[in-house]
C-alpha cells in the first residue's frame, strides 16, 4: 500500500496556502512525492485524487526538532519506538522528527549514530534526521564529528552544559566542540544549564529533606540554567523552548498526587512563576525565539517511580510529539500572540531555515517535498491520554481543548493520515540528510566576522595615525623646548 501511496496524484482544492511570510487562496497539485503546481485553475492530469480543502488552511507539514525515541535515559526505556512515535507525529501534523543520539561517554559516536540509523530505518513512518550528541571529548571525538558531517547526513550536534558526570562539557571541551562545528559548518545546539551548581543544588535540597518532584524546580534556579535550548554558530544565535515551557507552570511539582507531578519532570524544569509560559508565548510570537520543540520523551508512572525518594532520579522527559501543533495553535493563534504565518514559522520553516532543509522543507511551493497538512482551524478536538497514540501514561495537556485539527497529512507525496485514519507502512519513512554551512546562519557569520574585521583594521588605523601625529606633534613641542631652553626661555612639555 506504501508504494501506491507514494505515486498517488493528490489535488488539494479550495484551501488557503500558508506559508510564513504570506497567505494565499491556491489549489496544490502533488505528483510523485513534489509539490508541482500552486494556484488557481491549474491544468491537472486525470486520476489524480481530490481533497476538498474549502474553508480549510494548507500548512507545510511540521518539523518537530527535538524528539527522543527507542533508547534508554537515566536508567530507563523510552515508551515510544521510532514507528509509535513518528505514527504519532504524523497524527498530529508533524512530518518529520529530529531525534537525539546520545553516544555513552568515551564510546564512539559514529558506532551510536549507526545504531540509531538501524532501529529508524526500520521502524520511521516519516522523514527523520539526526542531532547527535558531544558527551565527551577528545580528537576521537573532533575527526568522528568531520566524518559525520562529510560522509553521514549530519549537520548538528548537542552539547550539554548541564548532566555533571554524565554528558556534561567542561568550558574548554565546549570550546573546542564549538569552534569545530564552526570549521565543519554544523550547527551546535547547547543545552544551557549549569551543570556543577545544579549538582550543588541538588544536593542541599536534599539534605534539607526535600526529596519531591519539587526539587526539581528548587535546585535549578533561573540563575543557573535557561528555559530554551540555543543553536550557536560563532555570534548567530537562535533560541528553541519546548511546548511545555510555553503552556505549563512550575506549580505542578506541588501537587498533591506524586505521580502528576512527577509526570512533569522535564529539564530545564516549567517555571513557578504562573506569567512565564505566557511570556514564553510572547517571545515566540514576537520573533525573539525561532522554533517550538516537543521535547518528547515519554516515561511510564512506573519508571518515574525510580526517583519516589529521591527527584533527581526520576527519569527526565515528557511526551508531546503529537500535540505540540494543536497546542501551540490554541495557546498562541487563539489568543492573539500570533498569526497563522507565524505559526508556521516556528512550527516548521525556521527549523527548516536552521538546519539547511529550506525550502525543500518547510514551504509550500513548487519543486519542494510534498510534506502538506490540511488544517481545521474552527474543529476543536480535546485531548486526552486515553486517546493519544504517543506513548506513556499520561498526558500533560488532558482536558485542553484545542483548535485546530489536522484533517489530512500528507508525507513526500503519500496519504499518510485522513479524518483520523492512518495509513502507513512501518519502515516507509527515510533519513534526510542535511547539508553543510546552512546559510541563515553562516551568512550573517560571515558578514559579522567581515564588518568586525573591517571595524577592528578601521579603529587600529585611526589609533595608528594618531599615534604618528602624536609624535610628530611630539618631536615639534621638543624641538621649540630646546630652542627655547637654548635661550633661557622656562617651560614645561609633558
Amino acid at each position: 500500500m506504501a508504494a501506491n501511496m507514494g505515486s498517488m496524484r493528490i489535488l488539494i482544492k479550495g484551501g488557503k496556502v500558508v506559508n510564513d511570510d504570506f497567505t494565499q487562496e491556491a489549489d496544490v497539485y502533488i505528483e510523485n512525492g513534489i509539490i508541482q503546481q500552486v494556484g488557481k485553475e491549474l491544468m491537472i492530469p486525470g486520476g489524480a485524487k481530490v481533497i476538498d480543502a474549502t474553508g480549510k488552511l494548507v500548512l507545510p507539514g511540521g518539523i518537530d526538532t527535538s524528539v527522543h525515541m527507542q533508547d534508554s535515559f537515566m536508567n530507563a526505556a523510552i515508551q515510544d519506538d521510532f514507528y509509535s512515535g513518528t505514527k504519532a507525529a504524523l497524527m498530529g501534523g508533524t512530518t518529520m522528527v529530529m531525534a537525539l543520539v546520545l553516544p555513552e561517554q568515551h564510546c564512539s559516536l559514529l558506532d551510536a549514530y549507526e545504531n540509531c540509523r538501524g532501529q529508524a530505518d526500520a521502524k520511521a513512518c516519516c522523514d527523520y534526521a539526526l542531532h547527535v550528541g558531544v558527551t565527551w571529548w577528545g580528537s576521537k571525538v573532533r575527526n568522528e564529528m568531520e566524518t559525520l558531517v562529510r560522509e553521514h547526513g549530519v549537520n548538528s550536534f548537542q552539547m550539554f552544559m548541564a548532566y555533571k558526570d554524565f554528558m556534561m562539557l567542561r568550558d574548554s571541551e565546549l570550546y573546542q566542540a564549538m569552534q569545530t562545528c564552526k570549521d565543519i559548518g554544523a550547527i551546535a545546539r547547547v543545552h544551557a544549564e549549569n551543570g556543577e551548581l545544579v549538582a550543588e543544588s541538588a544536593k542541599e535540597a536534599l539534605d534539607l529533606g526535600i526529596s519531591g518532584p519539587e526539587g526539581i524546580e528548587i535546585s535549578r534556579p533561573e540563575e543557573v540554567n535557561f528555559l530554551l535550548r540555543l543553536f550557536l554558530v560563532s555570534k548567530v544565535v537562535h533560541a528553541e523552548t519546548t511546548v511545555a515551557h510555553a503552556v505549563l507552570n512550575g506549580m505542578q511539582y506541588y501537587h498533591q498526587d506524586w505521580a502528576h507531578a512527577a509526570a512533569h519532570v522535564i529539564v530545564p524544569p516549567l517555571r513557578i512563576d504562573p506569567n512565564t509560559p505566557g511570556y514564553l508565548m510572547g517571545l515566540l510570537g514576537n520573533d525573539t525565539l525561532s522554533v517550538v520543540a516537543s521535547e518528547h520523551r515519554p516515561f511510564s508512572t512506573k519508571q518515574r517511580a525510580l526517583g519516589k525518594e529521591d527527584f533527581t532520579k526520576i527519569p527526565h522527559g515528557v511526551a508531546g510529539v503529537q500535540d505540540r501543533m494543536s497546542v501551540i495553535w490554541e495557546r498562541g493563534v487563539v489568543t492573539g500572540k500570533m498569526d497563522e504565518n507565524r505559526f508556521v514559522a516556528v512550527t516548521s520553516s525556521n527549523a527548516a531555515k536552521i538546519y539547511n532543509l529550506y525550502p525543500r522543507k518547510g514551504r509550500i511551493i513548487p519543486g519542494a517535498d510534498a510534506d502538506v497538512v490540511v488544517w481545521d482551524p474552527d474543529a476543536t478536538r480535546t485531548i486526552s491520554v486515553s486517546t493519544q497514540v504517543q506513548g506513556g501514561d499520561f498526558n500533560l495537556y488532558e482536558g485542553l481543548r484545542c483548535h485546530g485539527v489536522p484533517l489530512v497529512t500528507i508525507s513526500r507525496g503519500r496519504l499518510v493520515c485522513e479524518n483520523g485514519v492512518f495509513m502507513c507502512a512501518e519502515g516507509s519513512g527515510k533519513f534526510y540528510p542535511q547539508r553543510t554551512f546552512p546559510d541563515f546562519l553562516y551568512k550573517k557569520m560571515v558578514q559579522r566576522e567581515k564588518v568586525h574585521s573591517l571595524s577592528y583594521h578601521s579603529v587600529t588605523s585611526v589609533l595608528h595615525k594618531s599615534r604618528i601625529k602624536r609624535l610628530k606633534v611630539s618631536s615639534q613641542l621638543k624641538q621649540i623646548c630646546q630652542c627655547m631652553r637654548a635661550r633661557s626661555v622656562p617651560c614645561c612639555v609633558s
